[in-house]
């Protein structure tokens, strides 16, 4: 699977039909009080969200079949800013570029020329990005329902309340107050890992990092309405 095809069944698939990657905790149920020691792991996402509001960071993508072959790796950066605005950055093998502008959806394949472009509705909470830069209502498609510590971090099991989404459970790996892995399975068993290094805390990110701008000469699909 290219980098294209992963972000566009990750994330474009959530302003069509399931487009549901990564939602975030039930809004109910994290009134709660969390059961059988998920406390922590609660806890844990409720200091991400009160006090990580930008976020910049290298990443690499890896992945893997569910008999644990490794398929493909890739590299980028990713900047986020809550709510609802992220730039992640394909660099290698393919140059693709994903923006959140906090109403609309960018994807720009290089290779392709071609930009396709989507609303940032609701919809869109359950993408890896968006349980990274959404507000604290994106925690409504999510229930924690593991917590463990392993490798140094303290990882956070999630299951999406809703049916029909690309993936089955994602791990966060956190230290401190801060995402470090995530780790997405998908109904074939297969995992895509995501690592992020040379992380930032709340840097000053300037309001261009998340505009979009189509390039001359290349095919718009979607429009902007």
């Amino acid at each position: 699977m290219d980098s294209g095809k992963f972000w566009h069944r990750r994330l474009l698939r959530s302003t069509r039909l399931p487009f549901l990657c990564l939602v975030a905790l039930c809004g109910a149920a994290w009134a709660q009080p969390a059961a059988d020691g998920n406390a922590v792991g609660v806890a844990t996402l409720e200091a991400f969200l009160r006090d990580v509001h930008t976020l910049t960071a290298d990443f690499k993508q890896e992945l893997w079949t569910a008999d644990h072959r490794l398929l493909q790796t890739e590299t980028g950066t990713l900047s986020l800013r809550r709510p609802n605005r992220f730039r992640w950055i394909y660099a290698q093998p393919t140059q693709l570029t994903v923006v959140a502008d906090g109403t609309k959806l960018w994807i720009y394949d290089v290779e392709l020329a071609q930009v396709t472009v989507a609303p940032l509705d609701s919809s869109a909470e359950s993408t890896p990005a968006m349980l990274l830069s959404g507000d604290r209502n994106v925690r409504d498609g999510f229930n924690v329902v593991q917590t463990s510590k392993t490798d140094g971090l303290d990882w956070i099991k999630l299951v999406p309340k809703k049916g029909g989404t690309d993936f089955s459970s994602v791990r966060i790996g956190f230290k401190g107050n801060t995402p470090q892995r995530l780790e997405l399975v998908d109904g074939l068993n297969q995992v895509t890992r995501i690592e992020l290094e040379n992380l930032a805390v709340n840097p000053d990110v300037a309001d261009s990092t998340f505009e979009f701008e189509p390039p001359a000469g290349v095919d718009v699909i979607g429009g902007e309405g």
